[in-house]
């Protein structure tokens, strides 16, 4: 395999702000009733230590929906975390980790594990609601650098 991110450290404020999926094979977005998904992630500190709120946020039947938690880092590298939901999601969690993080942070591959409701996947994420044909193509490279051989989805942004 490639350079793993767990080798290199992230600083959180790399993560911070709106994130589009750009591919995945999440079945939430695979189905077609939720459209335009994003992750959006905020710096909080609390007493216990620095955490990322999560906010998706995607569109179904033409309005915008929500899904919010908080995801605590689970090493100083900040490239591995444990989501859990707020409110009556909090019985919900999921560990993820972000597997690469290019280095201008501009894209990165994040791996999710299995859950009582999800299986495991990959979801690749940019700053942008498409992937540029020179980082499509990064992309590739680097899924092949990781063994990841499962098929990837495109997911279409709508405008607005």
């Amino acid at each position: 395999m490639g350079q793993n991110s767990a080798n290199k450290s992230i600083d959180l404020t790399d993560l911070e702000g709106k994130w589009f999926i750009n591919q995945s094979n999440f079945p939430m977005w695979l189905k077609g009733d939720k459209t335009s998904p994003t992750f959006n992630y905020t710096i909080v500190k609390k007493k216990k230590g620095t955490f990322l709120l999560d906010r998706v946020e995607y569109v179904k039947n033409g309005k915008a929906k929500s899904i919010n938690g908080i995801d605590k880092p689970l090493s100083a590298s900040n490239t591995e975390f444990i989501w859990r939901g707020n409110g009556i999601l909090r019985i919900l969690k999921s560990k993820w980790k972000i597997l690469y993080i290019d280095t201008k942070s501009q894209w990165a591959i994040i791996y999710f594990e299995k859950t009582l409701f999800t299986p495991e996947g990959y979801d690749i994420i940019s700053r942008n609601k498409t992937l540029p044909a020179d980082i499509a193509r990064d992309v590739k490279i680097k899924l092949a650098e990781y063994g990841v051989t499962l098929k990837l989805t495109t997911i279409i942004h709508n405008e607005g």
